[in-house]
């Protein structure tokens, strides 16, 4: 679910990014339009509900790594390692 979710976030956060391009090619620098500012703004929320998806994913466990070579924390051994 998560995953889904940070695809989406991530495929909004291009097309903020190409439409602020537009609006910047459009409007070449019209100081009474500020679509290329409201695009910024859209972006950078877009950032942030991302960042928190992240964090709130991996705080609870439901997003982690899959690495193959790293299997993660071992057993816990009650002896003292040997030198």
């Amino acid at each position: 679910m998560f995953k889904i979710v940070i695809v989406i976030l991530l495929v909004a956060l291009v097309a903020s990014l190409g439409s602020g391009f537009y609006y910047l090619m459009l409007d070449q620098g019209d100081k009474n339009k500020k679509r290329t500012f409201h695009s910024l703004g859209v972006r950078l929320g877009l950032a942030i509900a991302l960042l928190a998806v992240i964090t709130y994913g991996i705080a609870t466990g439901q997003l982690g790594h899959g690495t193959p070579w790293d299997p993660g924390p071992g057993p816990v051994s009650s002896e003292p390692a040997s030198k």
